[in-house]
């Protein structure tokens, strides 16, 4: 399995210094951004800019034979999408608003506090997503075709709205943020989030879990594992499905009937990307996409206090309501034809051809899941 590391392009750290490159990788792993390049020798960042992508770049301006000072006008010229966070020892004012003017995206003085350093980089990460996911959308809708069709290939629809949601899906698809899910009880929920983990790039496993009706102390059991001897019948170490989800995907279905308990325990997890298997006070990092679904209406639920608003706003970021079949019955032949066929394999007989008149009295019939 190819490893899948965070963020899709690397962070390329550019400085003199051992002790530096050290430290900002140390700090920059501590919370989940592992996916670094480290340069200690400013002659090679420009080659290394024109060989490959890079999400954002940490310039110190202080160096040996090509100075930062001297590198970052040629790497905002040149590479206008890669935001450049400008480090130095140089406390001067005059000297950050210089760099501010050509064009840094952030300035940071020796020595950095960590969060500060995570803070930038973070921001610049999301500032690269968002733009890439505005260029997509502005691309599917121009162009109105699916880039990676066969990963909706199981979900059968001709109709423009349904059209317009599998085209915003495969855009957000590779984006690292959670995606809610809603609708009602049959509207193929599930069949999204396997086409999104499909259409992403991760390589790790598609992982499904239904929470409804889940205590707190199964809910821990089931997505954080346990260490041997942590309660009674512990006799091993048990891997939870978030563990079985790295550099996958994690689907929680039914998230709205959550304890508020367990609430709090996936908002650490998706605020901090750790959580902890039961007995243990280590803290694990988890770089599982996190996808939820809910039946219920999730308004009611935030106004009812039922549903944590924090934990909502994490899980939001990404939010895909599925309408029922009622509200695009133009499906409904397609889907007959499609049932009739697996039907017919099925049972090794003859595909039949339905009357005209079963699909007017189908798009007349009130069912509780159309």
């Amino acid at each position: 399995m190819l490893e899948f590391k965070h963020p899709e392009y690397p962070v390329l750290i550019v400085d003199d210094e051992d002790n530096a490159l050290e430290s900002f990788e140390i700090s920059l792993n501590s919370c989940g951004i592992e996916n670094i390049v480290l340069c200690q020798d400013s002659r090679k960042v420009l080659p290394l800019l024109k060989s490959q992508k890079f999400e954002i770049v940490l310039l110190d301006l202080t160096m040996p034979y090509i100075t930062g000072e001297e590198l970052l006008p040629l790497i905002v010229q040149d590479y206008p999408d890669t935001p450049v966070i400008v480090i130095t020892g140089d406390i001067e004012v005059e000297m950050a608003v210089k760099c501010m003017q050509v064009g840094a995206f952030d300035y940071m003085v020796k020595p950095v506090e960590e969060k500060r350093l995570i803070s930038g980089v973070k921001r610049g990460i999301e500032r690269n997503r968002l733009q890439r996911e505005n260029m997509n959308l502005r691309h599917q809708f121009l162009y109105g075709k699916l880039t990676h069709p066969q990963a909706f290939s199981h979900i059968i629809t001709q109709n423009s709205t349904m059209s317009s949601i599998l085209k915003y899906i495969e855009v957000i698809a590779t984006s690292p943020e959670p995606i809610l899910l809603t609708g009602e009880t049959g509207v193929g929920k599930e069949l999204i989030a396997r086409a999104v983990h499909q259409v992403s790039k991760r390589k790790g496993n598609f992982v499904p879990v239904n929470v409804a009706g889940v205590d707190d102390t199964i809910f821990s059991d089931t997505l954080f594992g346990h260490l041997k001897g942590a309660f009674t019948d512990a006799h091993q170490t048990r891997k939870g499905l978030i563990e079985q989800a790295s550099a996958g995907t994690l689907f929680l279905d039914e998230i709205g009937d959550l304890s508020h308990s367990s609430q709090v325990k996936l908002l650490r997890l998706l605020q901090e990307h750790e959580y902890f298997p039961i007995g243990s006070d280590i803290p694990r990092h988890s770089d599982a996409h996190i996808i939820a679904s809910t039946n219920r209406d999730i308004e009611q639920l935030l106004e009812s206090g039922a549903f944590r608003k924090d934990l909502y706003y994490r899980l939001d970021v990404h939010h895909v309501h599925i309408p029922p079949l009622r509200e695009h019955k133009d499906d409904i032949v397609l889907l007959v034809d499609h049932f009739l066929g697996e039907a017919a394999n099925c049972y090794g007989k003859k595909k039949p051809t339905p009357p005209p008149e079963l699909f007017i009295l189908m798009e007349n019939y009130s069912s509780p899941v159309m």
